[in-house]
């Protein structure tokens, strides 16, 4: 389905790929087109929601600034999938329960972290020296973080929210691995920093906003630079976070599942970042707050909540979306919403057939919560091709 609105109230409109867009949010897309370094439009994803100062599911390019809480807190969240070489006929189902532990034990989750004698210390090694320079510019950062050497322990750990481990089944029966998580505590202490800088100093050039989460830095000013360091550290350490935690994940499989191979069908992508892209006849910085990049070719994951199905997609390089689609079903109401509203039996009923939490810690993550995702995937069938179809049988949450 093409673009469903566009709004032109603003110095550059905005294009939405929806018309479930409530009127918070909307109110967010505008103060957004109406700042003076937005390039072309503001684009709005089908799963767009409320965020901090930016909407989720919104892509945001601009000229010479960047918007550090557009980005966000979880700098370089975003999703991992590959293919493995057997079957669902593979698989005895008593052995999915064994699986589900032993994940949870491999993989900590929530505030857990690596012990120190498990700590990957040769996947995290390359990025000690480049954050030994940050810190030697910005040493507050030390003091944001705690004891900054835990950043370590960290690599390789889910987080909590809504991240989560699934092992799934496609169309044609085939085993998956599935994981969502970005660049920990770490990545949020450095977002959290310079989102506070920004808004310094913005009340130090009296810049008035509509909204004090929209404060940027210039390129030029004196911690742009800065930033797209700290902001590029992020964005791969959640990279190889996520690798990291692959790893972890097929070897638990591997204890419990017959002999496998991972296919060459091995997929990771943000969806919370910052790079720069050429669109609309400029080299602009492209924000994706809550979306995947979806040039002609680009393979992406698109997530459902843990009882729906989830897509492999293969992007079509769409311009007005600026190369982009969504990132996922979206929530459709807050957590302290979801929770008020569902209950433990809902939270049963709705992941029937899915080993996973069934308590009442996890009822915010409940699939009610979110927006149908395939209502998502239709209103964006001019952004990406369904390559395959994902539906989870274990799903580990953080």
């Amino acid at each position: 389905m093409p673009i469903k609105e566009v709004m032109t109230s603003q110095r550059v409109p905005v294009k939405i790929w929806t018309d479930d867009v409530d009127e918070k949010s909307r109110e967010q897309l505008s103060n957004i087109a109406s700042l003076p370094f937005i390039h072309h439009h503001v684009a709005a994803m089908p799963d767009v929601h409320l965020g901090i100062g930016a909407t989720i599911g919104s892509v945001i390019a601009t000229h010479k600034a960047i918007i550090p809480a557009a980005v966000g807190v979880d700098i370089g969240c975003g999703m991992v999938a590959c293919r493995l070489s057997i079957t669902a006929n593979d698989i005895e189902e008593k052995s999915l329960k064994k699986v589900f532990d032993q994940i949870s034990r491999d993989v900590p989750v929530g505030r857990a972290q690596h012990r120190d004698e498990r700590v990957l210390i040769n996947a995290a090694h390359p990025f000690e020296a480049r954050l030994d320079d940050m810190t030697a510019k910005h040493p507050q950062l030390l003091k944001a973080f705690g004891k900054f050497s835990k950043w370590v322990n960290q690599m390789g750990t889910l987080g909590g929210g809504n991240h989560f481990i699934e092992v799934c089944l496609d169309e044609s029966n085939q085993v998956w691995i599935m994981l969502h998580s970005g660049s920990r505590g770490i990545g949020n202490a450095m977002a959290d920093y310079f989102i506070k800088l920004a808004k310094r100093d913005m009340e130090q050039w009296m810049i008035h906003l509509p909204d004090q989460n929209l404060a940027y830095f210039p390129e030029g000013c004196e911690h742009f630079d800065d930033y797209v360091e700290a902001v590029t550290w992020a964005q791969e350490y959640a990279f190889k976070n996520r690798q990291c935690m692959v790893d972890l994940v097929l070897a638990a499989l591997a204890r419990h599942l017959p002999a496998f191979e991972v296919t060459s069908e091995v997929v990771n992508c943000h969806h919370n970042y910052v790079a720069q892209e050429h669109h609309y006849g400029a080299n602009v910085w492209v924000t994706r707050k809550g979306a995947i990049r979806a040039r002609e070719g680009d393979l992406g994951i698109i997530p459902g909540s843990m009882g729906a199905r989830s897509f492999i997609v293969r992007g079509k390089g769409n311009p007005e979306s600026f190369n982009s689609s969504a990132h996922g079903a979206g929530r459709r109401m807050s957590r302290t919403a979801a929770e008020k509203q569902f209950t433990e039996a809902d939270l049963v009923q709705q992941t029937e057939g899915v080993i996973c939490r069934k308590d009442k810690g996890v009822v915010d993550e409940i699939p009610g919560a979110y927006k149908d995702i395939d209502q998502v995937m239709a209103n964006q069938n001019d952004l990406t091709d369904i390559l395959h179809t994902l539906k989870q049988v274990v799903c580990v949450k953080g």
